[in-house]
């Protein structure tokens, strides 16, 4: 097996460090005591899905993402680096570089949540793929539950 580069070890250590902050912030609260008003709570995880889209280019999926969020079709939206995509377009095999999104949304917001997708994104045929969260903590389920409820 081969040793890990600097470069390996010093991104371990970088998360080392930054899931140490997150377990113990500095005015000394953990992360648990932060979301105690949620762990009385149950909900079902099913009715929590994780949404997939990507965006042609940074600017279009961080405008995508607000828009999700500040109308609560989405708790959360991950902005994820950007990849490359190969894909079969009308025929062709095309290559694309795009921005992946993953929404943190319920089964209740979906059907707005996709329709507000469809409006907003550049592409003739956005990929909108929702997958059913089987399991998660529950603090943060419910949290995604309380976020997308409507106004």
């Amino acid at each position: 097996m081969a040793r890990p580069s600097l470069r390996d070890r010093g991104a371990v250590a970088t998360a080392f460090i930054l899931a140490a902050q997150l377990i113990s912030p500095a005015d000394g609260r953990t992360m648990q005591s932060l979301f105690m008003p949620y762990t009385s709570r149950t909900m079902p995880a099913t009715s929590t899905l994780l949404v997939f889209t990507n965006c042609p280019d940074q600017a279009t999926a961080e405008l995508l993402a607000a828009a999700l969020v500040e109308l609560r079709l989405a708790a959360c939206v991950s902005i994820l680096a950007p990849c490359g995509s190969v894909y079969r377009w009308q025929g062709v095999v095309e290559r694309a570089d795009e921005v992946p999104l993953l929404i943190k949304t319920t089964a209740e917001r979906y059907a707005a949540l996709e329709a507000e997708i469809q409006a907003r994104h550049p592409y003739e045929l956005p990929e909108i793929v929702a997958v059913p969260v089987d399991r998660g903590l529950p603090a943060y389920l419910q949290w995604v539950r309380d976020e997308t409820r409507p106004d």
